[in-house]
């Protein structure tokens, strides 16, 4: 049931948060081509992003019961999908077979942040990127980091798994791939201002 009502809370609400992302998906995603793998997809609200371009796009997400969704996204924006169940932890690819990895919103909600890392450094051919927009930690030691700690608890349990208080930037950095570009900035939200967008490069 809580997977049931996640899916479509997404669906309903989850692309409205390209109020504040669209600007810097549209960079980001500007080179994007080849054989695409978007972890934990949701609902599809990156699929206007891709629906221009030469792409395969694969999506891996956890949540069966976001494919509805999915298919009626990618039909209106007329994308081509091949959706696998399964998680960032273990995604269902070969290595070394795609050249981006996307991830927008996720790495905060996986279980094991280091392993899902790794295992888009496995997927990824050499001299592909992992493409990301996240949500981080606010810095040690200020009143929205001790707020972070305190509602982590409710947050995950309402968030599908998602820590606020994820040090995402800096797992990024220790994966093993080199970051090309990383920018700091503050989206309109209370408890999960501090964002995170840019790309990281698998080494040939």
């Amino acid at each position: 049931m809580r997977l049931r009502i996640f899916a479509w809370f997404m669906a309903r609400f989850g692309h409205k948060a390209d109020r504040y992302l669209a600007s810097y998906k549209s960079k980001l995603f500007a080179d994007v081509s080849g054989t695409v793998l978007e972890v934990g997809p949701g609902a599809g609200a990156n699929f206007r992003h891709f629906a221009t371009k030469e792409v395969r796009w694969i999506g891996v997400e956890p949540n069966p019961y976001m494919n509805r969704h999915m298919a009626e996204e990618a039909r209106r924006v007329g994308l081509r999908i091949d959706v696998l169940c399964g998680a960032a932890e273990d995604l269902p690819v070969k290595a070394a077979s795609v050249d981006y990895v996307i991830s927008t919103l996720v790495l905060c909600s996986v279980t094991d942040q280091r392993r899902a890392l790794a295992e888009v450094v496995r997927v990824l051919k050499p001299g592909g990127k992992l493409v990301f927009i996240e949500h981080v930690a606010a810095p040690p030691g200020t009143l929205l980091r001790r707020i972070q700690s305190v509602v982590k608890p409710f947050w995950r349990r309402m968030g599908d798994g998602c820590s606020p208080d994820r040090e995402t930037r800096a797992s990024i950095e220790r994966s093993g791939l080199a970051v090309g570009q990383m920018i700091e900035f503050a989206a309109p939200l209370p408890i999960v201002r501090p964002h995170i967008a840019g790309y990281a490069i698998k080494p040939i």
